[in-house]
């Protein structure tokens, strides 16, 4: 599987990244592909969500979070600079062996630090009862996009407050709170995020394909789309 790299080290918008998928997806050449990236702070929702019931509008904007929509499904997710995101692009039209596949991924690296893991029927990663790794996937004809937030670290004040899961939610779950539901790599391994980072890199890639500036800019205009009113939440 090839690892996707950029002709530059800034970070962009997190709109950027899921224009970069879908360029992967639909332009190059590589059966499996896999990037990571990270993006200052945001609430990214899901396609079918009303973002009005699941995030702290008033919140973010006092804090300066973004909130943009994802053309996946299922819900809402805060991402930071102290979390990393994985994005798995792959051929075929099974969706369900494409989620198989990039779960195991994910184990796979997290037993190789020493981090016991489980998969879940809903796509998440769990250690013990907490979840630290979910996931989601974009289909087009012939590819899978599936893509996740790792839970390295984060702004724990920021994601309690931005997302606003319903109580019914909470209560179908038995939860009484997100931070009851979730746990922090950090808080299971003494790597550091650079070097977890690596590590998914060399367990899962062998060689790279570096980006050209000219495919940058198609990633751009394939960006425009996440810019519209319907995908990106104005509330600056």
């Amino acid at each position: 599987m090839k690892f996707i790299t950029l002709p530059f080290t800034d970070t962009r918008r997190l709109s950027f990244y899921l224009a970069m998928e879908e360029f992967v997806a639909r332009r190059l050449d590589e059966s499996d592909a896999f990037f990571m990236w990270q993006v200052e702070p945001t609430v990214i929702f899901g396609r079918n969500q009303v973002v009005e019931n699941e995030v702290n509008l008033d919140y973010c904007r006092e804090h300066g979070i973004h909130v943009v929509r994802r053309k996946s499904g299922g819900g809402c997710v805060y991402a930071d600079m102290d979390n990393v995101m994985l994005s798995f692009i792959t051929s075929g039209e099974n969706v369900g062996f494409a989620f198989n596949r990039f779960i195991n991924m994910v184990l796979l690296v997290l037993r190789k630090m020493g981090v016991e893991a489980t998969g879940t029927a809903h796509n998440d990663v769990m250690i013990g009862d907490r979840k630290v790794c979910g996931t989601a996937c974009y289909h087009l004809e012939g590819r899978s996009i599936v893509h996740s937030t790792l839970l390295y670290d984060t702004n724990m004040d920021h994601m309690l407050h931005a997302i606003t899961p319903s109580t019914e939610k909470l209560q179908k779950k038995g939860i009484q709170s997100v931070r009851q539901r979730i746990t922090l790599l950090k808080d299971h391994t003494s790597l550091g995020l650079d070097e977890v980072k690596a590590l998914i890199r060399d367990t899962l890639c062998v060689g790279e394909r570096l980006l050209t500036l000219d495919e940058v800019a198609e990633i751009e205009k394939i960006e425009q789309q996440y810019l519209r009113e319907d995908f990106i939440k104005q509330i600056q």
